[in-house]
């Protein structure tokens, strides 16, 4: 009964266009949800190869970031507020966000205002290329950096640096983040294992 409860509220936030507020006080129904231009859209859990690549990436770039003491890195649960009116709340695989921003903006209850420096993706199996390009535009358009997306089926990273700046590195490639956090590199073999 509460299940079917969960998603009648769900449906009905998605009716009305809802906005960050309402997602960040969803009922836990199980599932994650995006909130893209004031429509909540559902992102089912991650599979065994996309949680491992996430995995690989982050853990790489947290134990570099933390020696160095660059800023943080956040985890695929992490929202991020990139437009007000309609609302866009997005949560990739893996963020980072600056020592500067960080101190700039402060602790931050909610979600975070803003786009993160860097953003992570990692393809799942049902992703459509329409859905992956739709989040490498909204990343950038809202101020990311350099955004990245890994692909386990073809073993590539696809880096976004601006709107048409793009580059497809394969498993021999070095992915050098070192613009963006300062000192990053890592094998693109590594990641993918």
């Amino acid at each position: 009964m509460e299940s079917q409860l969960q998603r009648g509220v769900i449906l009905e936030i998605v009716k009305v266009h809802a906005r960050a507020e309402e997602l960040l006080h969803l009922p836990d129904d199980g599932f994650r949800y995006e909130l893209v231009r004031g429509e909540l859209r559902q992102m089912n859990p991650a599979g065994n190869v996309h949680g491992r690549i996430a995995m690989s990436f982050s853990w790489r770039l947290a134990r570099h970031v933390e020696e160095n003491r660059l800023g943080e890195v956040y985890a695929a649960e992490t929202g991020f507020k990139l437009t007000t009116n309609p609302d866009t709340v997005r949560a990739p695989d893996v963020a980072f966000i600056s020592r500067k921003r960080l101190d700039e903006v402060g602790e931050t209850e909610g979600f975070w205002p803003g786009a993160p420096d860097l953003a992570v993706e990692v393809v799942s199996p049902g992703d459509t290329y329409t859905e992956v390009e739709e989040k490498v535009s909204d990343w950038l358009d809202a101020g990311t950096k350099l955004v990245i997306i890994l692909n386990p089926r073809k073993k590539t990273a696809t880096v976004h640096r601006t709107q048409g700046n793009v580059s497809i590195l394969g498993v021999d490639d070095v992915l050098d983040c070192g613009d963006v956090v300062v000192g990053f590199k890592v094998g693109v073999r590594e990641v993918f294992g």
